[in-house]
């Protein structure tokens, strides 16, 4: 498939990429809860603060985020994306899309005091370039948060695993320590209105075979998942 418009740097991301409809149930499944958020707030939030959102996709964290920030910019590779992630934020004050990718963020240096990154920093190693991108626009004294996977717990990390056997938990962990970062485990779920909802989520997450698998072995609309928020103080 041809992808349209892309910044430089984009490490692909297919599930969103080509099935942004499939996804958006996926973000409104995430954690009803609130346990991420509650975290973040807990280190130290965005509050008064000029937020930087990196992989925003559609915008959908976006109107959170711009809830109690001073101001908001999203940055998306993806040039399909950032016209969806625009109409959702037009009528909100003080938040920016911008098409761009973090290994080279059209910022300024030290423009920012909170980075958000879900799922767009791709399981550690060769991340190297994004984050120091962060350094570079990062004020002293803010802070980043890059939330991902737990792989070795909970039901979907046992799917994950699964699914992709290429990615070493453990590596991914020792590399997030080595650059400095301070880990922050948090246990959440997927939470669906339908089942017909959780199997068209798996089914962009996961291959069709593994999909299969997963599914015939899981009943009702809820999965345990296990994350890891990573933050680290500039």
């Amino acid at each position: 498939m041809t992808e349209p418009d892309l910044a430089p740097g984009a490490i692909p991301s297919p599930n969103i990429w080509h099935h942004a409809d499939v996804y958006e149930i996926e973000n409104r499944a995430v954690d009803r809860a609130g346990a991420l958020v509650a975290t973040m707030r807990r280190l130290g939030g965005w509050a008064g603060r000029d937020v930087l959102d990196v992989g925003c996709g559609t915008g959908y964290h976006l109107p959170l985020l711009a809830g109690s920030a001073r101001s908001v910019v999203g940055i998306e590779p993806h040039s399909a994306l950032v016209a969806v992630a625009r109409r959702r934020t037009r009528r909100l004050p003080g938040v920016t899309v911008l098409h761009g990718s973090v290994t080279d963020l059209p910022l300024a240096a030290a423009s920012v005091d909170v980075v958000h990154a879900r799922w767009a920093y791709f399981f550690g190693p060769g991340c190297e370039p994004g984050l120091r991108e962060l350094d570079r626009v990062v004020r002293p004294g803010g802070r980043a948060f890059v939330i991902d996977n737990d792989a070795t717990r909970s039901t979907f990390g046992a799917w994950f695993r699964r699914g992709y056997p290429m990615v070493d938990p453990r590596a991914v962990e020792d590399f997030w320590h080595a650059q400095g970062w301070t880990r922050h485990p948090v246990d959440m779920a997927w939470t669906f209105d339908s089942r017909e909802d959780l199997e068209a989520v798996v089914r962009i997450e996961l291959s069709p075979e593994v999909a299969d698998e997963v599914l015939a072995g899981h009943e009702g609309t809820t999965v345990d998942y296990a994350v890891n928020v990573w933050s680290r103080r500039f």
